[in-house]
């Protein structure tokens, strides 16, 4: 994965007068500050010895993104272990389906989906047949990378069923847990914010934190993005109560999308800073991980 001079965006619902200035203003830097050589040289020799010699890279990586940006480093790498064998859709009511998803482990989870319209059962077959042929036997992570770069290829659009095949699994799997690693480094910096100096707003912000599932599911957004991807605000959910936003990049592991890094902190962060670094702490990370294996 090269550096990369464009990013990614999201589009909340409903965002604040603060969350649509600040949405603004990142949408104006189209070219992002490059970090420079010699610093990029300097945090990619300092990656490669994390991913040399430390015990836990995923940690310590973290800890150095909030070293770097003065907030907090979050790191996840995707688990590759939770295999799809099958998934079915079953009609319940007008507007939403059943979605069953089978694992190779054995283990069943339910997940209800909303439909723009009915699906006939002959239709319905032949999107159980189509999904079939390319989800049996790949990863969680895997099958939701697939369905995400089919759904952003514009020749996808001649084909209606494969594209209502593919749009209804990404939306079953989109909040599947797919048991990633995750570590998040410096949550001392967010708890010392005046913006939690109320204690039910520290409170939700702390059971946020420990459950990482909106952080998880941020992050797994940027998977097939290929760019920093930054979430103002309200765009980050029920995650730091609307204070706070993340930034993040996706890196790979010889060539395919292993994880995702970034940093959270508050609204009024230093974006212009912080988005190169994440970019460059990206592609140091996809260096380190690649050459690792290698070995």
């Amino acid at each position: 994965m090269t550096p990369r001079t464009s990013f990614s965006r999201t589009r909340p619902l409903a965002a604040s007068p603060t969350d649509r200035a600040i949405r603004l203003f990142v949408d104006t830097l189209m070219e992002m500050k490059i970090v420079p050589t010699e610093d990029r040289a300097s945090l990619r020799a300092r990656v490669a010895d994390i991913y040399a010699n430390s015990e836990d890279p995923l940690a310590d990586s973290g800890k150095l993104l909030s070293q770097l940006s003065g907030n907090v480093g979050v790191v996840t790498r995707q688990s590759r272990g939770r295999s799809l064998q099958q998934l079915r859709f079953m009609p319940t009511r007008p507007g939403q389906m059943l979605a069953v998803l089978v694992f190779q482990d054995g283990s069943v989870e339910n997940r209800f989906v909303p439909v723009d319209g009915p699906i006939q059962e002959a239709e319905l077959t032949r999107i159980h047949n189509l999904l079939s042929d390319v989800i049996e036997g790949r990863s969680l992570g895997e099958v939701r990378e697939l369905f995400a770069r089919r759904l952003a290829d514009d020749r996808l659009a001649i084909d209606a069923l494969k594209r209502k095949a593919f749009d209804l699994a990404h939306r079953a799997i989109a909040g599947v847990p797919d048991r990633s690693t995750v570590r998040i480094e410096g949550q001392r910096k967010l708890l010392d914010m005046p913006e939690y100096g109320d204690i039910d707003r520290l409170k939700r912000l702390v059971v946020a934190l420990e459950e990482r599932e909106e952080i998880v599911g941020l992050l797994d957004k940027t998977l097939a993005a290929g760019a920093v991807t930054v979430f103002v605000g309200s765009e980050t959910g029920e995650l730091g109560d609307g204070q706070l936003s993340l930034i993040v990049a996706p890196y790979a592991e010889n060539g395919q999308v292993a994880g995702a890094l970034g940093v959270l902190g508050p609204t009024r962060m230093d974006y212009a800073k912080v988005m190169p670094l994440v970019d460059a702490a990206a592609a140091a990370v996809t260096d380190a991980v690649s050459n690792a294996t290698r070995r």
